[in-house]
């Protein structure tokens, strides 16, 4: 079975209101981090001692609302969101843009951070 996009998404603003995005080394693309679940969202940021100032909650059926966070962030070379990441394993779900849509859905797989 692969991936869905879920009802709801939860973001991770920072301090300034800003999303909080993920690049990988090397990578001259970012996604914006996602969760589904606020619990993932408070779990990675917990995790990764990711300092986020606001978690806030987009329903994915608000075409409106998608087709703006989309068109807003894609100035900023940014091309995906990043569903789920697991900061100890790197796996998590890419969800591309098309358009100002949400499009394809894919299992995604990053180098996890080394350990010291």
């Amino acid at each position: 079975m692969s991936p869905s996009i879920p009802s709801e998404i939860h973001l991770l603003l920072d301090s300034a209101g800003a999303l909080i995005v993920f690049q990988e080394k090397g990578a001259t693309w970012a996604g914006v981090l996602a969760f589904s679940s606020e619990d993932n969202a408070r779990e990675f940021c917990r995790i990764s001692n990711l300092d986020a100032a606001e978690i806030a909650a987009l329903s994915t059926d608000d075409q409106p609302a998608v087709a703006s966070l989309i068109a807003s962030i894609k100035r900023r070379a940014i091309r995906n969101l990043l569903l789920d990441l697991d900061y100890r394993t790197g796996a998590c779900t890419q969800i591309d843009f098309e358009g100002d849509s949400f499009g394809a859905v894919a299992p995604r797989q990053f180098t996890p951070p080394a350990r010291h």
